[in-house]
């Protein structure tokens, strides 16, 4: 196992960061969310952020002072500054189910379990919410990003300060960066003239990074999409990982992707191959990256 945060001082975490800088993975779980330290490849120190149930979690960029986490709980939206220690706190009452960046930046894109969709915005420079916009509801939300919305009757598109109809059925996931993307039941599709069919089989998760870069869970298998180009069936590719175990998260960083099994095991790719560690959680709901170093 790896080395507990508390055993790792501020100088040796700086060592292990080396010119390839820290970035931390955030893991959404039924225990709670897991804190899992990267550089480049290599996998450093894991801990538990938070122990109450955990639905989703995203990473909001901004310029400064720091970047937040939040995650979408039975509870309510909890949020943190990225950071040595973080400290997840609820930021309101209503629960959530899924949660992601809004597209142009600056704010959070929360679906509720009753299928509000909402816009987050926080204070400059803090954790404290600055405003709260209703967008509108779909029925069964099940994961958000960038300015898309996937439901159990198809994919949603926020614009003009609501939600539109994007047309598909049985959306499980959706990649709002870059290419727009999304994981039904039916199949993997991307938006060309309408949406595209990638693969005609059940997809339970996708992901983008927006440079051409991209993830996908087809019937249990891990497809990847090495960069810009075509998008159809041809231009992805089947990739094996390091354990023969089911991929359920997927997520990318700077320079490096991320994939979270369904037996917790966490695999990082940063162009050399897949690396592995057990982190021993169960009921994986989500991963996100935030640059630390």
């Amino acid at each position: 196992m790896a080395p507990a945060e508390d055993d790792i001082s501020i100088d040796e975490k700086r060592v292990y960061a080396g010119s390839a800088g820290r970035t931390d993975a955030y893991v959404a779980t039924g225990a709670g969310v897991v804190r899992v330290s990267l550089s480049a490849d290599k996998i450093g120190a894991f801990d538990m952020i938070a122990r109450d149930p955990a639905r989703d979690v995203a990473v909001l960029a901004r310029d400064e002072p720091t970047d937040l986490v939040a995650a979408a709980t039975p509870d309510g939206l909890a949020v943190a500054a990225v950071g040595e220690d973080p400290e997840l706190a609820s930021v309101d009452d209503d629960p959530a189910v899924a949660v992601g960046p809004a597209s142009g930046g600056g704010s959070l894109l929360v679906a509720r379990e009753g299928g509000a969709i909402e816009r987050v915005a926080f204070a400059d420079g803090g954790t404290a919410v600055a405003s709260t916009t209703r967008l509108g509801s779909v029925a069964d939300p099940r994961a958000v990003d960038g300015a898309l919305v996937a439901a159990v009757d198809g994919v949603y598109r926020v614009a003009g300060g609501g939600i539109e109809d994007g047309g598909l059925d049985d959306a499980r996931d959706v990649a709002g960066s870059g290419m727009p993307l999304a994981a039904t039941g039916t199949g993997l599709y991307w938006l060309g003239n309408g949406w595209m069919t990638v693969r005609e089989e059940a997809t339970d998760a996708v992901a983008a990074d927006g440079d051409g870069h991209a993830m996908a869970v087809v019937e249990g298998e891990l497809l990847v999409h090495a960069g810009a180009g075509e998008w159809g069936d041809e231009a992805w590719e089947p990739t094996d990982l390091p354990v023969d175990e089911e991929p359920v998260a997927l997520s990318y960083g700077p320079g490096v992707s991320v994939v979270v099994t369904a037996a917790g095991t966490l695999c990082v790719d940063a162009g050399d191959g897949w690396r592995h560690q057990v982190v021993g959680v169960r009921d994986v709901a989500g991963v996100a990256l935030a640059v630390v170093e």
